[in-house]
């Protein structure tokens, strides 16, 4: 299957801000297991893309090292190298700044996480009423600074109280900015300069010149920035991570005596019954075995209209059981539901970097050592060219490196890819990495399977017409239904439902009749049910007959006859309808430029009439999946960006060609989850164009972003050179910048439906 991935791991990350930056996914499922073997490692502190791009430069050159499997929300890190190498990989990542701890020597993973895999570290970022970890100590640390500011303004020329104000702003640097600092000298250590590092030198220096109180509040207001930044950031990390708390803890579950008793939802076995009471939750995917009701699906489909269901039909967990009582065997334990499956595919794609997200990466991983040589430079020349003191100079250089922190730059293109992510997610529309987020914008034509895609997939009676005068149109029907309900075909099944009578059961002698039919008798009289191919071989048709199939055939109809051994007694077409949400989403991507084309295994006339009917430009029929293949190669030199939606797995060498897979039915479907790279949940083809709406608002959003913290850089760039920016003004515009384009990027969490 194709899947256009993104190697973000070889992206040079040079914000390296903490918490706040970059695709955090959610801890909302259980790590994925490693093969036997290979160690994994909880990394407490790493829960940004910027620190993955740390530990994997400390281990670049890790001998033997095969691969690192980065799994970002639960914080931990699989090391696939030889035994003898990983105590050199842990020297390195603790080089790094980081504490790497093995999983298993971790006491506190299974208090860690709970049935549904919610991750309690770091709970400060995940919303609630509680107050932020460390705001406290934050907020001392801007009071001690306040303070020292108020002694440098009021006591200039005291050393006693210049004494007292250096001790409050080292007490203050100490408070905010004792992280920054560790991770910092371990930057500069290992000569990669990112936020920390730029922070490090930019404070200490201030201090060092005679800046103490600046230096202060600089790091105070920091540290309290980036707290605020992180906990904006975690609406777009965790939009989805709500779901998690729609699966119930417990299950009712059927004792071996009949019984009911409570247990956990993660102790519960494949095939036990579960009993889910009116207005309950669903705790497991499962089949209904007893009982009928109405469950919402929308954590699931994102459609909010209930589904009828009945014995036979699927649930899944999280959903909401509307109406009645039902009993359902478990299909899939609580680490392998659909609803944790799609929850695991969004933490993935989160963790995916986008094209723009590169290109910013790389961007980023230039521009930082470019601005600090340039302060460097004003350090270094501007005495002898600007004619200002050495520590004017000195002081400029360091607001330069405060200013040119790229936090607001490299920050700006993940938090809106996630919240593009999520927002799709919301919706049923689960996309598989900011690639095809981005991608969708530029999709020119798209190709559809008919069954499934654009039509309901099952076959329904549309058409009947009783043809003789010499029976009862009652009992004409009659026949036809006990006929129809004697053969397992489904264009037998569909007639015997749309009828809806019951047959008067004196039919007997059943004969099947292989590729054409079914033959009974009653009374003396045959009957047969068949194919125009059964009824030509008794001689029964005439150019009336004829006439009437070809009207039918030419709308796309399946014909069956009833006969008797003199004359045809009704005409029943059956066809599969088109949904009737496929006119729409087809008038919708016309509107928005996308040329539709039709491909499917059906005969040219039924791919002609169902395309008429949906409004698609161009219908192909009688397609194997190889010649599926070879027309989207052929849409592609024609349109360029060409889309495939199909059911995943007839459809897979054509959805592998295509630049984006699409495919219909997610729910339950396990081939389509894997083979495409958008999954639409409820089948519903309106969501196509919806996605193509919010890939493009997306990539508006992400180029704001981008200019806005590129424009904001460059207007206090200016100033400082040209005397006209503090210090002060440097961290208010660095942390200003990453504050307005986090709450840019937000916007698309909030983008309506259409």
């Amino acid at each position: 299957m194709k899947h256009a991935k993104t190697d973000e791991s070889k992206s040079n990350h040079s914000c390296g801000c903490g918490s706040s930056c970059g695709p955090e996914s959610i801890a909302m499922i259980q790590p994925k297991p490693e093969p036997a073997g290979i160690p994994v490692f909880r990394i407490p502190t790493m829960d940004c893309a910027a620190e993955e791009g740390e530990i994997r430069h400390a281990l670049a050159k890790l001998p033997g090292l095969r691969s690192l499997s980065f799994q970002l929300g639960a914080r931990t890190l699989a090391i696939d190298a030889p035994p003898e190498s990983i105590p050199q990989a842990l020297d390195a990542i603790r080089k790094a700044g980081f504490k790497p701890v093995p999983l298993s020597d971790s006491t506190a993973q299974d208090d860690d996480h709970d049935h549904t895999g919610h991750d309690h570290h770091h709970d400060h970022n995940h919303g609630g009423f509680a107050l932020p970890e460390g705001l406290p100590r934050y907020a001392l640390a801007l009071l001690l600074a306040l303070g020292a500011e108020s002694i440098s303004f009021f006591a200039p020329q005291s050393l006693t109280f210049s004494g007292i104000g250096m001790a409050l702003a080292a007490a203050a640097i100490g408070l905010a900015g004792f992280s920054t600092y560790v991770k910092g000298w371990a930057a500069l250590r290992n000569l990669r300069l990112n936020i920390n590092a730029l922070m490090t030198v930019a404070v200490t220096g201030a201090f060092l010149i005679g800046q103490w109180p600046e230096a202060a509040m600089v790091m105070a207001l920091y540290a309290i920035a980036e707290l605020i930044e992180a906990r904006s950031v975690d609406r777009a990390r965790n939009a989805i991570k709500g779901l998690l708390d729609m699966t119930p803890e417990k299950a009712e579950v059927k004792q071996a005596d009949g019984s009911w008793a409570e247990s956990l939802v993660k102790t519960v076995a494949i095939g036990a019954i579960v009993r889910v009471k009116p207005g309950a939750r669903v705790p497991l995917d499962g089949v209904i075995v007893t009982g009928s009701t109405s469950v919402d699906q929308s954590p699931v489909t994102g459609e909010s209209i209930p589904v009828d269901k009945a014995v036979g039909d699927p649930v899944f967990a999280g959903t909401i059981n509307a109406t009645g009582m039902v009993e359902a065997q478990v299909s899939a334990a609580a680490n392998g539901t659909l609803l944790a499956r799609i929850i695991h595919a969004v933490e993935q794609a989160q963790g995916s970097r986008a094209p723009t997200q590169q290109f910013v990466d790389r961007f980023a991983s230039i521009y930082t050592p470019a601005v600090f040589a340039l302060a460097l430079a004003v350090c270094l020349l501007s005495p002898w060219l600007m004619d200002w003191t050495w520590m004017q100079a000195i002081y400029k250089a360091l607001v330069l490196l405060v200013i040119a922190c790229p936090c607001a730059l490299v920050i700006s293109t993940p938090v809106t890819v996630v919240s593009g992510l999520a927002a799709a997610a919301r919706r049923g529309i689960l996309i598989k990495g900011g690639i095809h987020l981005e991608g969708a914008r530029k999709i020119k034509a798209i190709a559809l399977d008919k069954t499934g895609t654009i039509t309901q997939g099952k076959p329904k009676l549309v058409a009947t017409e009783v043809l003789t005068n010499d029976q009862e149109e009652s009992q004409v029907l009659r026949w036809a239904s006990d006929l129809a309900g004697h053969s397992d075909h489904p264009v037998s099944k569909a007639i015997a439902q749309g009828l809806g009578i019951q047959g008067n059961g004196q039919l007997e002698s059943f004969t099947a009749l292989p590729g054409r039919g079914i033959e009974a008798k009653t009374g003396g009289l045959t009957l047969i049910l068949g194919n125009h191919r059964l009824i030509e071989e008794r001689g029964l048709c005439s150019p009336k007959i004829e006439a009437r199939l070809a009207e039918h055939e030419a709308q796309g109809r399946t014909v069956t006859m009833l006969a008797s051994s003199t004359q045809v007694l009704a005409i029943f077409a059956v066809a599969d309808t088109i949904k009737e949400s496929s006119r729409q989403a087809i008038a919708e991507l016309h509107a928005l430029g996308v040329a539709s084309v039709m491909l499917t295994g059906d005969n040219v006339a039924t791919a002609k009439a169902i395309a008429k009917q949906a409004g698609i430009d161009d219908a192909r029929g009688n397609l194997l999946p190889e010649d599926k293949l070879a027309a989207i190669e052929e849409l592609q030199k024609k349109y360029g960006y060409v889309a495939m939606t199909g059911d995943g797995l007839n459809d897979a060498p054509a959805l592998a060609r295509s630049n984006i897979g699409f495919a219909m039915g997610g729910a339950g479907t396990d081939t389509a989850m894997e083979a495409a790279d958008v999954v639409i949940m409820n089948d519903d083809l309106r969501r196509i164009p919806e996605a193509i709406k919010l890939s493009r608002k997306t990539q508006a959003i992400l180029w704001q972003n981008i200019a806005l913290a590129l424009g904001i850089k460059a207007v206090f760039l200016l100033l400082a050179i040209f005397n006209g920016a503090t210090m002060w003004m440097a961290v208010f515009a660095d942390m200003g910048a990453s504050l307005l384009v986090v709450f840019n990027g937000l916007r698309v969490l909030h983008s309506k439906p259409q």
